[in-house]
C-alpha cells in the first residue's frame, strides 16, 4: 500500500525550487489573499520599506472602504485580512519590529469601521483582530528599550477612545516590554485622562443613570501596569476606587493568596454579598456550573482557609456549598482533601445527597458530569413529571446518551420532547418528532420490562393511541412517521423553507 506523503517543510524542500515556484504561482493566480502574502515575501528581499509600502497600501484601502461585505464574500474578506496580519507579523516583523508594531496597531484601529461593513455574528472577523492583538506581544519583545518606550503613545493615539474593548487587550500584550520609567509615564497619563474625564462626566454620574465611560478601560490598564511592576498594593488601591458592585473581589483575593497574604485574601473573598449560583446544564464532561461565581467563591475561600491552617472549616465550607449547588468541582476538592479511603464513603454520601436534592435538573447535571449515567437515569425516572419538552436544546443528547444505560429514562425524555412539538404544532420540528417516535418504538420492549417503571406511566401502545387521538389531524407529522414523505432541510442562508419530497 502506498504511503500517504507527509506535508512538512522537509518534504516540500525535497520537491525542489522550480516545482515549488510553479505550485506557488498557480495558487497565487486564483487566491488573492495568498498572492498578497507572496508579494509581501518577495518585497521583503528589498528590505522593510518595500514590505511596509505594500502593507500601507492595503491598510489605507481598508480605512477608506465603505461598502458592505455580503455574506458570500465574507470568507474571502476574512482570508484577505488574515493574510495582511500574517504579512505584518512575519515578513515585516522579521525586517523591522518597530514598523511591524506600528502597522499592527493601525490594523487593530480599523476594527470599528470594518465591523460596520459586515455581519460578523459568527466572530470570524473578530478572530482575525484577536490574532493581530496576540501578535503584538511577540513583536514588542523583539523591539529595543527605546522603541518600546514609544508604544504607549502610539496605542493611546490609535485606540484611546475605542469602546469595543480592544484597548486593554492591546495594552496587556505590550505592558511587559517597556522599561519601568516608560510604564510609570504611561500610568501617569492614564491617571490624568481618568481625572479629566471624571470631571467631564460629573453631570451624567449625578443623574444616577448608567452610561459607558472610557475610564473603565483606562482603569483596567492602570491595574495591569501596577501588576507588571509587582505593586499589589497599588492594584488593590485602584480596585477600591471602583463602585463596590463592580469590584473583582475574587480576583484580588486570589492575587493576595498567591502573594502569601492569606488573612487579607479572606477579607476580600468574603467581601460583599454571597455570589449567586445558577444551574447551567453541561453535557460534555465539563460542567458549566463549576464556573458559577458562588462555586468559584467557595473554592477560593476554602483554599484560603486551608492556607490559614483552618482545614476543617475549609472542608465544611466545600461540603455545605456542594449541597447547595451540586457543583462537581466542590466535591472533587472535598474528596481530594480527605485521608486515604475516606473519600469512597464521602462520595457515596454525596451521591445520596444529590439523589435527594430538591432540584432534579441540578441532580441530573451533576450525575452526567461526574459521570454516573446509571444515577442520572434514576433521577430522570424518579422525577419523570419534572421534565419539559421546551428544553429541546438540552434533553435530546441526554436521551441519546441514556438509552443504552436505561431505555426507560430515554423513553421518558423522548416522550416529553415529542409531546411538546405536537402540542405546539411546531411543524418545522416534525422531522425531529418522527425520529423521537421511532426511538420510542425501538425502546418500547426494554422500557416496559424495567423494574423501576413508574406505575402512572402509560404503556407504549397506550401512548401511541393517545397520540393518534390528540394529534391525528397533524398530517405532516404522520406522513413522516409512515414514510410517505421525507423532509430535506438544506443548510441555506437564504432562509428558504424545507422542501418536501414524495417517495
Amino acid at each position: 500500500m502506498t504511503r500517504k506523503p507527509d506535508l512538512s517543510p522537509e518534504s516540500l524542500e525535497a520537491l525542489g525550487a522550480p516545482r515549488l515556484a510553479a505550485l506557488i504561482a498557480e495558487e497565487a493566480s486564483g487566491n488573492a489573499a495568498f498572492k498578497r502574502r507572496v508579494m509581501a515575501a518577495l518585497a521583503g528581499r528589498s528590505g522593510a520599506g518595500a514590505v511596509a509600502k505594500l502593507i500601507d497600501r492595503r491598510l489605507a484601502g481598508l480605512a477608506r472602504a465603505r461598502a458592505f461585505v455580503d455574506w458570500d464574500k465574507e470568507r474571502a474578506f476574512r482570508d484577505d485580512l488574515a493574510a495582511l496580519v500574517s504579512s505584518i507579523a512575519t515578513e515585516l516583523a522579521a525586517a523591522d519590529p518597530e514598523m511591524a508594531a506600528d502597522r499592527l496597531l493601525r490594523f487593530v484601529a480599523t476594527h470599528e469601521r470594518v465591523f460596520e461593513r459586515i455581519d460578523d455574528s459568527g466572530g470570524r472577523i473578530q478572530g482575525v483582530y484577536a490574532e493581530a492583538i496576540g501578535a503584538l506581544g511577540p513583536v514588542a519583545a523583539r523591539m529595543s528599550a527605546a522603541e518600546t518606550g514609544g508604544l504607549p503613545a502610539q496605542i493611546m493615539a490609535a485606540l484611546a477612545e475605542s469602546e469595543h474593548g480592544y484597548l486593554p487587550k492591546v495594552a496587556d500584550q505590550v505592558i511587559p516590554h517597556p522599561q519601568p520609567a516608560a510604564r510609570a509615564e504611561w500610568d501617569a497619563d492614564l491617571a490624568a485622562r481618568i481625572a479629566e474625564r471624571h470631571d467631564a462626566e460629573a453631570g451624567k454620574r449625578a443623574s444616577g443613570r448608567w452610561f459607558y465611560s472610557m475610564t473603565d478601560q483606562w482603569h483596567r490598564m492602570r491595574q495591569a501596569l501596577a501588576r507588571a511592576g509587582g505593586d499589589l498594593d497599588q492594584v488593590i488601591a485602584l480596585e477600591r476606587e471602583k463602585p463596590e458592585a463592580s469590584r473583582d473581589s475574587l480576583g484580588i483575593a486570589a492575587q493576595l493568596l498567591t502573594a502569601g497574604r492569606a488573612a487579607e485574601a479572606l477579607d476580600w473573598v468574603r467581601a460583599g454579598d454571597a455570589r449567586r449560583h445558577s444551574v447551567l446544564m453541561g453535557l460534555d464532561g465539563e460542567d458549566e456550573t463549576d464556573a458559577s461565581p458562588a462555586v468559584q467563591q467557595a473554592l477560593l475561600e476554602a483554599e484560603i482557609l486551608t492556607a490559614l491552617g483552618q482545614v476543617d472549616a475549609a472542608q465544611a465550607l466545600r461540603w455545605q456549598r456542594f449541597g447547595e449547588t451540586l457543583a462537581p468541582a466542590l466535591l472533587r476538592a472535598h474528596l481530594k482533601a480527605l485521608p486515604d479511603f475516606d473519600d469512597i464513603e464521602a462520595e457515596e454520601a454525596a451521591f445520596a445527597l444529590a439523589l435527594d436534592h430538591a432540584d432534579p435538573v441540578a441532580a441530573l447535571r451533576f450525575f452526567l458530569a461526574w459521570p454516573r449515567d446509571d444515577l442520572a437515569a434514576r433521577v430522570v425516572i424518579r422525577h419523570h413529571e419534572a421534565w419539559s419538552g421546551s428544553d429541546w436544546h438540552i434533553l435530546p443528547p441526554i436521551a441519546d446518551r441514556l438509552q443504552h444505560e436505561s431505555p426507560l429514562a430515554a423513553t421518558i425524555l423522548y416522550r416529553v420532547l415529542l409531546d411538546d412539538i405536537l402540542a405546539r404544532a411546531r411543524s418545522k420540528a416534525y422531522g425531529h418528532a418522527s425520529k423521537y417516535l421511532a426511538a420510542l418504538d425501538r425502546l418500547a420492549a426494554a422500557s416496559e420490562t424495567a423494574g423501576d417503571r413508574p406505575a402512572d406511566l402509560s404503556s407504549h401502545a397506550q401512548y401511541r393511541e393517545g397520540l393518534r387521538a390528540m394529534h391525528g389531524r397533524k398530517s405532516g407529522f404522520w406522513a413522516l412517521v409512515e414514510g410517505r414523505v421525507t423532509r430535506d432541510v438544506p443548510v441555506l442562508r437564504s432562509g428558504r423553507r424545507p422542501s418536501w419530497t414524495a417517495r
